[in-house]
């Protein structure tokens, strides 16, 4: 199996627990942290465990240089982990003041802090518009856009009370289920990392990847990637590539949205590449 989103290998460890010596999982993640807290986490299992530091859009140059050349499961977690969101070097969260990064992979060159001073202010606008669904985009580039030419925008929080600034919103309200700026804080956070290109190139190589039986897998957090995956798998059991397991995403129950508030949120769709 491929992990694409290993992060700190909760999925292996359980996944890998069933099977045997003669299994292999082979996992991927661009945060080295990640990459060292699960090899420690999975060191016990019995199977063969193989970690990798690449993004998974490159799932087909990684399992060519190994080898490797049909699996029997590729799962993709498109959420981060909540101590990347801690993480007071990666600007992931708003919370507390921290430098606007948010690149998962510190090796690319472009942070947040780039698009944010550096990026004019209509293209600024539609990547608030189209990855973060905003609909005062335009207003929100143009307070930024001013803000700017004073001095540039160096962390978090400050871009955060810009925000309430521009939505005329206050900063803490009680009972408020949705900060006024995470919507432009995703939309960043999407563009500096190019997740949705990366999804659909991950879901473009996976089915000349999957065993005939074989099954994708893929937990998603946000309805621009819900919407990518639904629309894949839909296109691939149309040319009778994949079977869809899922016809509606699998959601938490009441419970686990209690005990975990982020899986509220969460989708899982799964398709099986069909072996007739």
């Amino acid at each position: 199996m491929v992990d694409a989103t290993v992060g700190y290998g909760g999925h292996s460890l359980r996944l890998g627990s069933r099977l045997g010596p003669e299994g292999t999982i082979v996992g991927l993640d661009v945060d080295p942290q990640c990459i060292e807290t699960a090899r420690s986490r999975l060191e016990g299992l019995n199977c063969r465990v193989i970690l990798v530091r690449e993004n998974f859009d490159h799932i087909q140059k990684v399992l060519g240089q190994l080898a490797i050349e049909k699996v029997d499961i590729i799962l993709a977690d498109l959420g981060f982990c909540s101590g990347q969101i801690e993480d007071p070097n990666r600007g992931l969260s708003f919370q507390q003041p921290m430098p606007l990064d948010m690149r998962l992979d510190d090796r690319l060159e472009k942070t947040a802090a780039d698009l944010i001073n550096k990026t004019d202010e209509k293209t600024l606008a539609d990547i608030l518009y189209q990855y973060g669904e905003e609909r005062a985009s335009r207003r929100i580039a143009r307070f930024i856009a001013e803000q700017r030419r004073q001095r540039p925008i160096q962390t978090t929080t400050e871009l955060a009370l810009l925000v309430c600034r521009a939505l005329r919103q206050p900063d803490r309200r009680p009972g408020r289920k949705i900060h006024p700026a995470t919507r432009t804080f995703q939309a960043l956070r999407i563009a500096v990392n190019d997740e949705l290109g990366c999804l659909e190139r991950l879901l473009k190589a996976a089915p000349d990847l999957l065993r005939l039986g074989g099954r994708i897998a893929v937990i998603s957090f946000h309805s621009l990637e819900d919407r990518i995956v639904k629309h894949d798998f839909k296109r691939n059991q149309a040319a009778g590539i994949y079977e869809i397991v899922t016809p509606k995403p699998i959601t938490a129950a009441a419970d686990e949205n209690k005990a975990n508030p982020r899986s509220r949120s969460a989708r899982l769709r799964i398709a099986q590449r069909k072996t007739d």
